[in-house]
Parts: C-alpha cells; structure tokens; sequence
C-alpha cells in the first residue's frame, strides 16, 4: 500500500503566508488554546498523560517497554501488519496500568484538564468497555464506571463529555452487537455514538452493519473508524453500509473525488488526525496530509489527537499544524472549530455558547463580549 498520501489539489504559493493572518492586535500569533472548539477524537487509554502513565506503572509493578519510557514517544510505523501490531501492543500494555476504580476515574478527569486547558469545550471520547471489563466487573459496571468519572469530570472542568462506545474491527461482530444494545441503554444518559476501531485491515465495515444498525435505531450516532490504513473502498463502506454521520479519520478519500463529493454534500464531518497519520506512516509529513484538499472540496473536519499517549501530542498541535503546513488563517481555523463543534452531539445550549465564542476569538475581542 502506497503510504504516502495524494498531495493537495489547491495549494498557496508560499503554505505558510496564511500563518501571517493569525497574529493579534500586538503582532504575536493569536493563541490557538483560546480557540473554542471540540474535541471528538480522542480514544480512551490514549488520552492519559504519559506522567501518569508512569507513575499507575510503577504504583501497581508494571513494566514499560523503554518505546513507552525513555524512548517516549515511540516510534511508529501501522501502515504493514507487524507495524499496527507493535502500535496495539504498546496500547495494551498503556491500558494495563489502570487497575482501580480510582485510576481509570483520575484518567478521565486529567483528560477534562487537559482538553479545557486546549480549549476545549465539548470532548467525545472512545472507548471498548471490552478491553477494561475483566478488571471492572464487566461490561455494564465498566460503562457505569465511566459514565460516573464523566460526570465528576464534568463538574470539575466545565468541559462537557459524550461518550462513544466502540467496536473492535478484530472481534466477531456478534461481540459488536452486543456493544451496540449496550450503548442504547446508556443513550440519554451520557452515551453520544457506536464506534469501530482497530485494524481496518482485519474487519470490513459491512460485517458490522447489524451492530450499527441497532445503535441508529437507539438514537446514536455512527462513528467508525475508516480511511485511514485502506483506502477510498473502506470510506465508501462506511458511508453506504454504517451510514456513518461522522468517519474516524477518512483521509483517503481524497483518493476518489467523486466520493470526496459526496461527503461534503452529505455533510459527514471526518475527524482527521493529522500527527497520528504522519506517526502511523499514513502520511510522510504533516504538510503530506490533505487538510487544503478536504477543506477546499467541502469537507466538514474535526481535528483530532486520537492517541496522545502514544503520538506525543494533545488537540491544539494539530491546529498548529494546519496553520504552519497548510497555510490556514484565522478565519479558517475559527471555520475548522465551528465544523468541529457542529459535527459533535453537544446539547444545543453547549453549541451555541461554543459558537459565538469562536466567533469573539475570530473577532479577538473575550468570549462572552
């Protein structure tokens, strides 16, 4: 597979004049943690500081491979089946350290730290209640578990927090429904969206189609994964199969415009994820992944740090990166954050107050003036 992505259709002369629109009433750069936005792709385990991470090791005797210590971040390459397995088995070893209750509810909170410190003011985030059930209880006691943590996190932060149950690409598509009914007993009560993650590779979309299926009719929002290791294919099966409202990633769809069409008619927000693509090798650099081209074609994006832990770095580096890659301005990362927020299940009340204030950070007068 060729790894490298198709470069942009429409590019500046000169990508990084645009830079120059970001600057405020002094001269300096507007700062991008101010700008409102939401955050809706961020995995569970991969939102947990790499300090914690540490400390939850050494606490509980669990040894970290030095790609996970010294070495950190680790050097990733996902794009061959002995590169994505590397990738997995660094995550699992991550989640292995949360043993308690106590720990996986400070994860959470540390994250709600994290994302308001980035400015955000909606976050969804991912996760398998499967990979943590045998330590919890089981697969509801974990739900409840971390539908209780969002809740004292919330109250901390002022971050509002939806969660979206996944699926994993690897398992058999009956554990997938059995997720989905899962997730619809939590709809309304903090539960945002259905998931599919992991290899795309080792499970195609339609295999899943039941699973979705359920969490629509539930009221949830479709959110696979799709995109990113394979293909326009793999975009398409997620649109025409999941009905997906939203695709983890999707990038490469940029491969077939006439599909690139259809998203931006159909209004489907792609939660791109421009450090992990260059850190997984789905793109040779930051300038390499198609932030003009998807932009320019219509495309709704949310930015997204999918994995910190393991990439290196949380949500306002990759606004940072469309803005010295790809040229983007003020008014096209304030645009960036509003298609964020618009493509997030945030309460209406949240939306609009997020809204008017990228406008005011758009404007540079405070939020709320």
């Amino acid at each position: 597979m060729e790894a490298r992505l198709a470069s942009p259709r429409h590019v500046h002369d000169h990508p990084r004049h645009a830079a120059l629109d970001g600057l405020d009433a002094r001269g300096a750069a507007r700062d991008l943690a101010a700008l409102p936005k939401a955050h809706l792709h961020l995995h569970f385990t991969g939102s947990m500081r790499h300090s914690t991470l540490v400390e939850l090791a050494a606490r509980h005797e669990v040894h970290l491979p030095d790609a996970l210590v010294e070495d950190w971040p680790p050097s990733l390459h996902a794009t061959d089946e002995r590169g994505w397995f590397r990738f997995q088995r660094l995550y699992d070893i991550a989640r292995s350290v949360l043993r308690t209750p106590e720990d996986l509810r400070r994860l959470v909170r540390e994250t709600a730290e994290d994302e308001a410190a980035e400015g955000s003011g909606w976050l969804e985030i991912q996760v398998d209640p499967s990979g943590y059930a045998a330590r919890f209880g089981g697969l509801t006691p974990t739900v409840e578990l971390v539908l209780d943590a969002v809740r004292e996190a919330e109250q901390a932060t002022g971050v509002g927090i939806g969660v979206v149950i996944a699926a994993n690409r690897t398992r058999h598509p009956l554990d997938a429904k059995t997720l989905a009914r899962l997730a619809v007993r939590y709809a309304g009560r903090g539960v945002v969206g259905f998931g599919l993650s992991n290899d795309e590779r080792r499970g195609r979309a339609y295999d899943f189609e039941g699973a979705f299926r359920i969490a629509r009719r539930g009221g949830l929002l479709s959110v696979p994964h799709g995109g990113e290791l394979l293909g326009a294919g793999s975009v398409r099966e997620c649109l025409e199969t999941l009905s997906a409202d939203r695709l983890g990633h999707g990038v490469r769809a940029v491969e077939d415009p006439r599909l690139l069409e259809r998203i931006a008619d159909r209004e489907v927000t792609l939660e791109v994820c421009p450090a992990s693509n260059v850190s997984l090798g789905v793109a040779a650099t930051a300038a390499d992944v198609p932030l003009r081209t998807l932009y320019e074609a219509g495309a709704r994006m949310a930015l997204g740090a999918d994995d910190p832990l393991l990439f290196g770095s949380r949500l306002v580096r990759q606004y940072e990166l469309a803005r010295t890659e790809h040229g983007f301005g003020d008014a096209e990362l304030a645009e960036l954050a509003r298609q964020s927020i618009r493509g997030s299940a945030a309460p209406d009340a949240v939306r609009r107050k997020l809204l008017s204030d990228v406008d005011a950070w758009e404007r540079g007068t405070p939020a709320g003036r």
